[in-house]
Formats: structure tokens, C-alpha cells, sequence
């Protein structure tokens, strides 16, 4: 009954089976497995101290920035240099922009320093200005932003002097001397400007260390993966439970096998030779003689009218 599995249409049907549900069970697996990374990592944060507690060390022996080290105190010498305005910040539930100035350090490089929230709108705000000569300064030691991190303007054409996203990528086109890939924000606030004195602004938790939108995202689609690998099978039992429920009818005589004489176009006579199918047949014994259907039926009057005037004599004929 089941021989048919192994024509050549049933075999594509059973290859394409066999790969696709081990391949939605491992894509099923890896993202369960990312969800499970993103729960321990959350866990393990929870356990470790708050960093900004902890006490600050050199920013090159925090470099780079990973999950250990982001938000943990960075000291940093230097005197700074150019400004910039990053608007579109959201701070307690108002919108402003953050003040950063860059940190030329003695080996050349230049850190970002993000030195407090004002509220409003950038343009044509006056802040405060920054500290002269050379300073230290001590702040939680974040990652480079990207066109994901929340308040990121990845758009461009921000007026002179703003900036869209914290990033080396980006301060790279807007100054002519390198740019560490990090950044720190000042812990303290900061008197002055016309909004009243600088806010400070908080450290974010470092990517993929908590349970946010991406960590449930990964477990839905573990859901996903695991129920297509489950449709493909079901989907399968049907096809092969179809298939065989027909080769059982037609071995059992229910269904009639097709043949070539049979269809609708054409029938076979019956034992008498009755009528033929609707396109045609061969007519029957007794519907072969002359006469038969509708002209055979005319020309039998026209010899009996014949016979019948030939029988009459001339006086009958001139008679009538």
C-alpha cells in the first residue's frame, strides 16, 4: 500500500521533510539558546555591585568597552577642546539635549565627555562653558552609540555644532585628530546655563545584558521555529494518509481505474447496438439499414410516390 513513497514525486516530498525539520529545530535551539544567554547575563548583573560603585580606574585599562567594564568608573587627564550639542535626549520625561565637550588626553587621542542634560532644544542654547586648563576627569565609561541606541539621530544634517550619535565613526568626519571608541558621562552635575545647572545623566546598561524586547523576541521566535518543524510533520502524516486512503479505494474497486476509451467524449455501444455516446459510435444492428434516421426516412417517400404516379394510366392521370 504504501509503495508509493518511493516514485520519484514522493521522493522530493520525503527529501524536503528531512531537511526541514532538522533545520527548524536548530534555528528553534539557537535562538532558545540566545534568550538563555540574555536571562543568565541578566542574572549575573543583578549579583555583581552597581559599577559606578566601584572604584575608578585608568581609562586604558578599561578599554574596550564590554559588558564587565561598561558603566564602571574611567579616570581620564586632559583639557578640553570641542563642543557639541546632542539634541533629542530624553531625560525624566523631558526632552533636551546632552552637553559633550572632547577630552584631548596626553597620548594624542580625544575622549568624549558627556557633561550633563539641559532641557529644551539645542539650537541656539547657551551652556555653560567648560572647565580650563587641564583637568581629570572621572566618569561612567559607556560604549559608542549605534543607529539602535535609544535618542540616536542617525538622519544627519544637524546644524554646526550638534551631534546625532555618540560614536568615534561619527566625531571622526567633524575633528582632525582621533577619537577613543567610548565614552564617559559625568557623574556630577554641573553649574550654569540657562536652563539651571546641568543634570547629570545616567549610565545605561550595557547591549543584550538585560531582559528587554530583543530577549522575549528571541523566545517567540524559539516558538515559531518549533511549531513549523511541527506543521512539516503534520503536513506530511496528511499527505501520506491521503495517499494512501486512494491506492486502498482503487485496490478495493470503489474508485475505477481511468482507461483511455473512457471520458466524455465518447461511449461504447450497448449489446443491442443502441445508441452511440454523445460525439458519436457505431450505430446498432438494427439501426444499419438503409432508411434509417432522418434521411434514410425521406428517401423511402420519395420511392413510393414514384411507384405510385408510374402505377397510374393516362386517362387516370388527365382524370385527376
Amino acid at each position: 500500500m504504501y509503495r508509493f513513497l518511493l516514485t520519484p514525486r514522493w521522493w522530493g516530498i520525503n527529501l524536503f521533510v528531512v531537511l526541514a525539520i532538522p533545520f527548524c529545530v536548530f534555528m528553534g535551539t539557537w535562538q532558545l539558546g540566545r534568550f538563555e544567554d540574555r536571562v543568565q547575563s541578566h542574572e549575573q548583573a543583578e549579583k555583581q555591585p552597581d559599577p559606578s560603585t566601584r572604584a575608578a580606574k585608568p581609562l586604558d585599562e578599561l578599554l574596550p568597552v564590554d559588558k564587565v567594564t561598561s558603566g564602571r568608573p574611567a579616570m581620564a587627564t586632559g583639557t578640553y577642546g570641542d563642543q557639541f550639542l546632542v539634541p533629542g535626549r530624553e531625560l525624566d520625561d523631558r526632552q533636551g539635549f546632552y552637553v559633550l565637550n572632547l577630552l584631548r588626553t596626553e597620548g594624542g587621542k580625544a575622549l568624549p565627555v558627556v557633561r550633563g542634560w539641559l532641557p529644551g532644544t539645542a539650537s541656539g542654547a547657551q551652556v555653560p562653558a567648560a572647565p580650563q586648563g587641564v583637568v581629570t576627569v572621572t566618569g561612567d565609561l559607556q560604549a559608542s552609540e549605534n543607529i539602535h541606541s535609544d535618542g540616536v539621530d542617525a538622519r544627519g544634517g544637524l546644524p554646526e555644532g550638534q551631534l546625532g550619535m555618540i560614536s568615534a565613526a561619527a566625531l571622526v568626519n567633524l575633528v582632525d585628530y582621533d577619537v577613543y571608541d567610548a565614552w564617559v558621562t559625568l557623574p556630577e552635575a554641573e553649574a550654569g546655563g540657562t536652563g539651571g545647572a546641568m543634570k547629570p545623566v545616567p549610565a545605561a546598561a550595557p547591549a543584550g545584558s538585560g531582559l528587554d524586547l530583543k530577549a522575549f523576541q528571541n523566545l517567540g521566535y524559539t516558538g515559531e521555529w518549533f511549531v513549523f518543524a511541527g506543521f512539516v510533520l503534520f503536513m506530511w502524516f496528511r499527505l501520506v494518509r491521503r495517499e494512501a486512503e486512494a491506492v486502498r479505494d482503487v485496490a478495493l474497486g470503489l474508485v475505477p481505474e481511468a482507461g483511455p476509451a473512457d471520458g466524455p467524449e465518447g461511449g461504447e455501444a450497448g449489446p443491442e447496438g443502441g445508441e452511440a455516446g454523445p460525439e458519436g459510435g457505431e450505430a446498432g444492428p438494427e439501426d444499419s439499414r438503409p432508411g434509417a434516421g432522418p434521411e434514410g426516412a425521406g428517401a423511402s417517400q420519395g420511392e413510393a410516390a414514384a411507384q405510385d404516379l408510374a402505377g397510374r394510366t393516362p386517362e387516370t392521370a388527365q382524370g385527376s
